[in-house]
């Protein structure tokens, strides 16, 4: 079995809650999702980043959020989350957690760099 180890993190001594919380935002599946977890590591999976411990945001239990309920019902059985390093946008430490979200990717002037195709290539003959 994998063990992994938290990133040390240095938290400045103004910070008002005892647990850190992060926000992740990362590519999947041509969508950009925004999490919020309380634990973040470098995976023993080589490029990959575990993050457990999702946060949803309960304040606003009136109002009903249909993409962040999407979110709650997509990681609601998940322990612990392994993302590509190479689909990471950014990972913030924030005072309280927000509002999760998955929202399209919209064309822009970036090209993004091709990915090696997995594919065996052509038969070499001698």
């Amino acid at each position: 079995m994998l063990e992994s180890r938290a990133i040390s993190v240095v938290k400045p001594q103004n910070t008002m809650s005892s647990q850190p919380i992060y926000k992740v935002v990362f590519f999947n599946q041509g969508q950009v999702y925004e999490l919020y977890v309380r634990s973040v590591y470098q995976s023993e999976l080589m490029g990959f980043l575990e993050v457990e411990e999702f946060v949803f945001d309960e304040r606003s239990k009136m109002i009903v959020d249909p993409g962040e309920e999407k979110l709650k019902a997509e990681f609601s059985s998940v322990k612990r989350s392994y993302i590509p390093l190479h689909s990471v946008v950014r990972i913030d430490e924030v005072e309280k957690e927000g509002v999760c979200k998955v929202t399209d990717v919209k064309g822009g002037n970036v090209t993004h760099l091709p990915f090696p195709s997995m594919a065996p290539g052509p038969k070499k003959t001698d």
